[in-house]
């Protein structure tokens, strides 16, 4: 196979050519056909090697199980190679005979989405050690040394988040607001991002005196469960709380399900990310101010690019590098640009394909997605 750099333009394109696929579905775990892949001809690409993904979990976001495996396996039977996508359901002893698994099964390419940064370099390290090509997707393992990383701009997305709550709270005329922090995982380099980039917005405001900073925790694995005791113990502590900078629209909805039980819901702003169902339709209610919408499909097709042409043997090269802030080094990456979504502007994740008019608009969301000119 010709070695070579392939930006990554054209490695998009190369897996949207529209080629014989030989990926199937099989529940959780999704594989091709050995015996398609040896019957293709040795030119083709089912004969690249195989890429193994593995998913963090379905608990912390549903778009891991509804975006991310859809776009992936769609970019990957479009390119025609041999893949396997499971999911390690929060459980980091199985991320780690996931990956022990898909290595022994052939897997020449291993795509992560880390539960934390220790247990992500393990495998990292294991499968470098046998020659086997890694990418990190959406968060970064630090110190784990992943030949590419594909995210989104994640200090970005806290800014958006700092700037949308700024706006809401605006919006309400609220004087010297107390503002609460939710934040993501602490073993999550996203959620450290993500709030350095909210923070940059919200700190001068408190330093100045124009907010006054709130009760602030991490919530431990992304857990909504957890998220909503701990927003409740906040408002216990501090019932003043005007503002709530929700880390993503799972802590957003556990921090509204709070609020509702103390008739604070729509008074109190809130933010979120991900742009869900339920994110979207808290919106709608006006429960939730605004969310961060992260194109998926684009995303995955990058990371898939990328894939596919490791997996062909080939050298892809990235649009940029991040720092890693563990071993120093510059990881080549592909960050794509986060959007803000208020109100009047969901129609553009409906209209994008990201979620249906038919699943958010269902009941009694007909009539708010009529006023959000959601057609």
């Amino acid at each position: 196979m010709r070695k070579g750099i392939l930006s990554l333009t054209a490695a998009v394109a190369a897996t949207t050519l529209g080629l014989t696929a030989c990926g199937g579905d099989s529940g959780g775990t999704t594989q091709a056909s050995p015996a398609q892949s040896s019957a293709a001809p040795a030119s083709s690409a089912a004969a690249a090697g195989k890429i193994g993904v593995i998913l963090p979990d379905s608990k912390s976001s549903a778009r891991w199980e509804t975006a991310d495996r859809k776009y992936l396996e769609e970019a990957f039977k479009a390119a025609g190679v041999a893949y396997d996508i499971q999911n390690a359901q929060g459980d980091k002893n199985a991320f780690q005979t996931i990956a022990d698994q898909m290595i022994t099964n052939g897997a020449t390419v291993l795509m992560i989405v880390n539960l934390d940064s220790g247990t992500g370099k393990a495998v990292l390290s294991k499968a470098k050690a046998q020659g086997v090509a890694t990418i990190d997707y959406d968060r970064l393992t630090l110190g784990g040394g992943a030949a590419y990383y594909v995210s989104f701009d994640n200090t970005k997305v806290g800014t958006l988040q700092g700037e949308g709550l700024s706006k809401c709270l605006a919006d309400k005329k609220a004087d010297k607001p107390v503002v609460a922090y939710l934040n993501g995982s602490p073993t999550d380099n996203n959620a450290t991002l993500f709030k350095a980039g909210y923070d940059g917005v919200l700190k001068p405001k408190f330093d100045s005196g124009e907010y006054v900073k709130g009760p602030e925790e991490s919530v431990p694995d992304w857990d909504n469960a957890k998220a909503g005791t701990i927003f409740e113990q906040m408002l216990t502590g501090e019932p003043k709380i005007a503002g709530v900078l929700a880390a993503n629209d799972g802590l957003g909805n556990a921090a509204i399900t709070v609020l509702k039980k103390n008739n604070l819901n729509g008074k109190v702003p809130v933010t979120g990310q991900d742009a869900t169902v339920q994110g979207l339709q808290n919106i709608l209610a006006g429960d939730q101010c605004m969310t961060v919408y992260k194109a998926i499909k684009k995303e995955a097709d990058a990371a898939a690019a990328l894939a596919v042409s490791l997996a062909k043997g080939e050298k892809p090269s990235a649009t940029g590098t991040v720092k890693d802030t563990e071993s120093g080094q510059d990881v080549p990456a592909v960050l794509l640009d986060p959007q803000g979504i208020f109100f009047d502007s969901v129609k553009d994740v409906v209209a994008d394909g990201f979620v249906t008019k038919d699943e958010l608009c269902a009941g009694e969301f007909a009539a708010k997605c009529t006023e959000a000119g959601i057609q």
